[in-house]
């Protein structure tokens, strides 16, 4: 792999530090389109800290909440009330009182099956985008959050599955997780994950200090492989950080 296609390390002192910097790199895209924006969230632990202070009196009020579309990466079939629902957890930390409900772009999860559900999140997307193909030089997303779980994964996108090696569609099924919880679950595709302006993994804990050491080590794991076409960025806490392993800021 080229020195040029190397994410971005950046190491902070703790989680809450992390958080800080997400927030700061959240705005700065934002602030850097004048038009509509999209962000595409994630699920799990990572984010919950940065969802927090987007929702805290010192940034709910820096965001310009009539602009900006809010989407989520992948997803659980499970009821939208339910805590192990991605996009419940973002909505219940900030989204649910500061965004317009028209802004906020969920998975849908009561439906038949996870292609169904990946079908009609394909068509809002595209809707959205105003096209049925991607142009590398108009990104779908301003900013995509991601999250690394112990096995590797980002999104839904498990090592070894079929899923991650699909190139044409921007959605799909994954009637099978590799990790729990063991429910069926939706996931944008590398293609579709990577059109965007800045990719920002947050990986935080002394927990995720084996994942990361692989990652590092250039296994072909799909955190790995997950890229924007512009700017990808690993932020990292000092407790995720394998020894010996330095970063900027």
């Amino acid at each position: 792999m080229a020195a040029a296609d190397q994410p971005k390390l950046i190491v902070t002192s703790d989680a809450q530090a992390l958080a800080q910097a997400a927030a700061e790199r959240v705005m700065a895209r934002i602030a850097a389109n004048p038009g509509r924006i999209a962000i595409c969230l994630t699920g799990g632990s990572s984010p919950k800290k940065l969802y927090q202070l987007l929702g805290s009196d010192a940034w709910r009020d820096r965001i310009p909440w009539e602009r900006v579309h809010w989407f989520i990466g992948d997803e659980r079939l499970v009821d939208e009330g339910d805590p192990l629902n991605n996009m419940s957890v973002a909505r219940a930390k900030f989204l649910d009182r500061y965004a317009p409900p028209g802004h906020v772009h969920p998975i849908p999860t009561m439906v038949e099956t996870p292609d169904r559900s990946a079908e009609a999140y394909a068509r809002e997307l595209r809707a959205f985008y105003g096209a049925e193909n991607l142009d590398p030089a108009r990104p779908l997303f301003d900013l995509v959050l991601m999250g690394v779980g112990p096995d590797g994964h980002t999104a839904s996108l498990f090592p070894g599955f079929p899923e991650i090696e699909e190139t044409e569609r921007w959605v799909i099924g994954v009637p099978k997780a590799n990790v729990a919880p063991f429910v069926p679950r939706v996931s944008l595709t590398l293609p579709a994950l990577a059109s965007c302006r800045e990719m920002l993994f947050e990986i935080a804990g002394h927990d995720k200090q084996p994942i990361l050491t692989r990652m590092l080590n250039g296994e072909t794991l799909p955190a790995l492989r997950a890229r924007s076409n512009g700017e990808t960025v690993w932020l990292v806490d000092r407790a995720a950080l394998p020894e010996g392993i330095c970063g900027g800021r």
